[in-house]
């Protein structure tokens, strides 16, 4: 069996369009196809067997045309690919673009978004979420475009103060600690033990382990320390 190519694509493309009402012709100008119906604005379709970042640039470059602008991608099986229309299409939308992909195994069309204008709906949960970590984090520890590996966040930094306390300290009540390091959730912090930093001694209190002890000497980066 020959591999596919993209002209593979445009016939269940033509028929989809010609089932709806339009005149449909290939590389008209600099477009793969070209769909046009009575006086209503141009539609472009640009073929491609998978999906690229190319492919974006042509469906974007050809919005100088008319805004009904689609990008047309071969349909693969599997959840990767699934995840991929997903991705996509997210994308399209945000760039006013349409999304179509077609199953060369029988000719079926699907569309998975129409051109339009893009109004994202902001989520406030995801909002007050990232103004909180803000608002909690200490200085500004991180180096933007990092890695999430060793990121410093709001938590890690009272863990830290935990581990201060409990280093200058000793093993404390998780009360104690919540009272002097001003770590409101220091016992629940303590008990989880994310970072491997701490022990428990005995009901109620804690210790700190080696591996608190080393973190310890990074605290001045940690805490944003200038």
């Amino acid at each position: 069996m020959s591999s596919a190519r993209e002209t593979d694509l445009y016939p269940p493309i033509k028929s989809f369009l010609e089932d709806q009402g339009y005149v449909v012709k290939s590389e008209v100008g600099a477009a793969d196809v070209v769909a046009v119906r009575g006086a209503e604005s141009p539609v472009v379709v640009e073929l491609k067997l998978g999906f690229s970042l190319a492919l974006f640039h042509q469906c974007i470059a050809r919005l100088k045309v008319t805004d009904d602008v689609y990008l047309a991608v071969s349909r693969q099986a599997g959840k990767r690919f699934a995840k991929a229309v997903k991705e996509n299409t997210a994308m399209a939308r945000r760039l006013g673009l349409g999304l179509i992909t077609v199953r060369l195994s029988d000719g079926l069309v699907e569309v998975h978004c129409d051109p339009g204008p893009y109004a994202p709906r902001k989520s406030a949960k995801r909002q007050n979420q990232l103004l909180r970590e803000f608002a909690r984090r200490q200085g500004d520890p991180n180096d933007g475009g990092q890695t999430r590996a060793g990121l410093v966040t709001a938590y890690r930094q009272d863990a830290l103060k935990c581990a201060l306390y409990l280093f200058e300290i000793g093993a404390s009540k998780g009360a104690d600690v919540a009272r002097a390091a001003a770590v409101p959730t220091a016992t629940r912090i303590m008990r989880a033990n994310h970072y491997g930093w701490f022990e428990k001694v005995e009901k109620g209190v804690y210790g700190l382990t080696q591996s608190g002890a080393d973190a310890v000497s990074t605290s001045s980066r940690i805490l944003g320390a200038s």
